[in-house]
């Protein structure tokens, strides 16, 4: 009787994995010195998926299900040792199970900044994080690539490496995403998706399907930003020149708190609008071809131009207000017209 209860424990007539930790992607069932009857039970659940390997060398693979080990359920493991028909006999060989749950809420980021090539701005460098989820798809390649004969493996051990995988690709996948940096913000969606297209052959390399990826955020350099900023100012003004009248209007309020009052912005302002009149111009094909073939003179400016000046106007205002010639309500109605025109 001792010796058959002995004989017994040394054949494993049921095979699962039915205590699955969160963040665990493999486990090698515990043999030791134990071999397989022939004829056990093996219970795959649902998000798992098992191989049985023969001398380091992936034999069958089983999705979830319950099966019964036998020669016709193990056609490869009875291949590579050479079971004929008849063969029903205990038998060893190693047993993985891999978990296909969706790994979700993965973080990635950039450590240093990386040099991208943008269509505007040239070759910039940048910083950037967000998230992503995956999931086991291939154990066969999972484990000849990743996990090997590891008896556990786990989602903390892999993510370094996806990390790693991500940073030294997201340069290219960022450049061929065909968003500006203009539209980063507003096209973070579209620019994520360009990446996965990107991302997703790499991960399938080693088993994995990359579920979602998420660009949560994208830190540009200073300069960088500062040029973006003028750039959304002049588009909001129109062109160079309500971009100077813009300013303009915008300094105005500021006087008041200031020595000098209106009169003493008057001349800046001048000059302001003078420069995006100027830089108009030589926006301007026309205007850049007369000056070249020296076709005409400037017109000179008439009175009613004069009189249509806004810093001139508001002088006056001004002047009239200090010397008790108008009230203040009287000032401040024929200002807020002035600057209604100003704007347009």
């Amino acid at each position: 009787m001792g010796l058959f209860s002995f004989v017994a424990k040394q054949f494993v007539d049921v095979i699962e994995w039915d205590n699955q930790p969160d963040g665990q992607l493999m486990w090698r069932f515990p043999f030791t010195d134990n071999e397989i009857q022939y004829g056990a039970q093996l219970t795959v659940r649902d998000g798992q998926i098992a191989i049985f390997v023969n001398e380091g060398q992936v034999a069958d693979v089983f999705g979830a299900g319950l099966y019964k080990l036998e020669t016709r359920t193990l056609p490869v493991l009875t291949n590579l040792k050479n079971w004929d028909k008849l063969f029903a006999s205990p038998f060893k060989s190693d047993v993985y199970f891999f978990s296909t749950r969706l790994q979700l809420g993965r973080k990635w980021g950039t450590p240093q900044a990386i040099t991208i090539r943008d269509s505007d701005f040239g070759m910039v460098r940048l910083r950037a994080f967000g998230m992503y989820a995956y999931k086991l798809t291939d154990a066969q390649k999972f484990y000849t690539s990743i996990t090997g004969a590891n008896s556990t493996y786990t989602a903390e051990q892999l993510e370094p490496q996806l990390r790693n995988l991500i940073v030294a690709n997201i340069s290219t996948a960022m450049g061929s995403s065909g968003v500006p940096f203009l539209d980063m913000a507003a096209n973070q969606g579209l620019m994520a998706d360009k990446i996965k297209q990107v991302l997703a052959p790499l991960f399938v390399n080693y088993g994995i399907e990359l579920d979602t990826f998420v660009v949560e955020n994208v830190s540009l350099p200073d300069e960088l930003q500062k040029a973006i900023d003028t750039r959304i100012s002049m588009g909001m003004a129109g062109d160079l020149n309500q971009y100077a009248q813009y300013q303009a209007a915008n300094a105005i309020p500021l006087a008041a708190q200031n020595e000098g009052g209106i009169a003493g912005i008057g001349a800046s302002m001048a000059a302001g609008m003078a420069v995006g009149q100027t830089m108009a111009k030589a926006f301007n094909p026309s205007a850049v071809a007369q000056s070249v073939l020296g076709g005409g003179t400037a017109a000179p400016t008439s009175p009613a131009a004069a009189s249509d000046d806004p810093t001139a106007r508001l002088e006056k205002l001004k002047g009239l207000l200090d010397k008790g010639l108008i009230s203040q309500a009287d000032y401040d109605t024929a200002k807020a017209e002035v600057l209604k025109k100003l704007m347009g």
